[in-house]
């Protein structure tokens, strides 16, 4: 039997995890091609979850009921992860713990002959996880991400359970 009261908030909590996503993952992209900001290795693994979360709130939106609440506790599981690095690149950036030792540049350069290879090393700022690029509100953008997929998982996770 289908409640569909439930089915529902199922449906608008996959709705909000897939715009949070796109979002998220649009403004990063944003930043980094349109402003110039190179990401580090951990910032491009924060994306990941993002990336898997997108096409598992799709399956909450198109999914049969059952199938819906499997993919937004899926999502709400590497959300939560995601949070967890949110918080230990934040830790890294204000110094409460050391970041990781081969953390370094992030800028997409992919020189394909050594004349190109030597010219980009030239020009390539290596980026370490230790340094934050941009603070908004005092929060440095790897404390934002944390925020926002805690705040993403949550919403999948309590749909996932109570639906």
């Amino acid at each position: 039997m289908i409640n569909e009261t439930a089915l529902l908030r199922l449906k608008r909590a996959a709705l909000a995890v897939l715009i949070g996503s796109v979002l998220t993952v649009g403004a990063a992209l944003v930043l980094e091609h349109g402003y110039g900001y190179a990401p580090c290795k951990l910032c491009l693994t924060e994306r990941l979850p993002y990336y898997a979360a997108i096409p598992l709130a799709l399956g909450g939106l198109l999914l049969p009921e059952r199938l819906a609440r499997l993919a937004l506790g899926l999502a709400a599981a590497g959300l939560l992860y995601g949070a967890g690095l949110g918080v230990y690149h934040a830790g890294a950036e204000w110094g409460f713990w050391p970041g990781p030792s081969d953390c370094g540049g992030g800028t997409g350069a992919n020189p394909r002959e050594v004349g190109a290879f030597l010219d980009a090393l030239q020009s390539v700022k290596v980026v370490d996880c230790s340094t934050a690029a941009l603070r908004v509100l005092g929060i440095s953008l790897a404390g934002w991400n944390a925020v926002i997929a805690f705040v993403l998982a949550a919403i999948a996770g309590t749909s996932a359970v109570k639906g």
